[in-house]
């Protein structure tokens, strides 16, 4: 089984990958880790800017490792914000079985009520070396633009709204 995590930023993509591991015993990639790697080894003269670019760029090589993992049998978990909300236009049918996605959305009224919250939980699990362009602003644009993509590509949403719960029974 492939689960595929994405969503904004700072909805916590990488602590359910974690807790899912944790659960499940299923490895995870961290599509930041993949990216960092890339950039930092000059592989790509692409930056930390530019999202857009950063997903056609990635998305390929993603897309052939989750090819690969399902015709081995594996386990993988996949997250990170570099997941195109249309990636099922690139499966056939065979390998669609053993793909799951989920979106994770926060609520207007989530980040508005939270946001202290987001921002101090924002390490949980890896180390930002540099937050300060998180706003409120930012984050409730981001998670509407998610939202709304995730609807029209018809993508399971955990959505966040009262209380920060996210969880899945595989």
């Amino acid at each position: 089984m492939i689960i595929l995590i994405t969503g904004a930023s700072h909805t916590g993509k990488t602590a359910f990958a974690q807790k899912l591991l944790e659960k499940y015993k299923y490895p995870y990639l961290s599509i930041d880790h993949l990216k960092m790697g890339l950039i930092r080894s000059g592989y790509t003269t692409l930056t930390t800017e530019g999202d857009n670019k950063l997903t056609a760029y990635l998305w390929p090589i993603i897309r052939e490792m989750i090819k690969t993992a399902i015709e081995n049998k594996q386990n993988l978990i996949i997250e990170g914000g570099y997941i195109p909300l249309d990636w099922e236009n690139d499966f056939e049918k065979e390998y669609l079985d053993d793909i799951k996605c989920y979106c994770l959305v926060m609520s207007e009224s989530y980040i508005k009520n939270h946001f202290e919250n987001i921002k101090k939980y924002a390490s949980v699990i890896e180390n930002r070396l540099d937050d300060d362009w998180c706003t409120m602003e930012s984050v409730l644009i981001d998670n509407l633009q998610f939202s709304e993509l995730a609807k029209k590509d018809n993508i399971n949403t955990i959505f966040i709204d009262d209380v920060y719960k996210v969880d899945i029974e595989l």
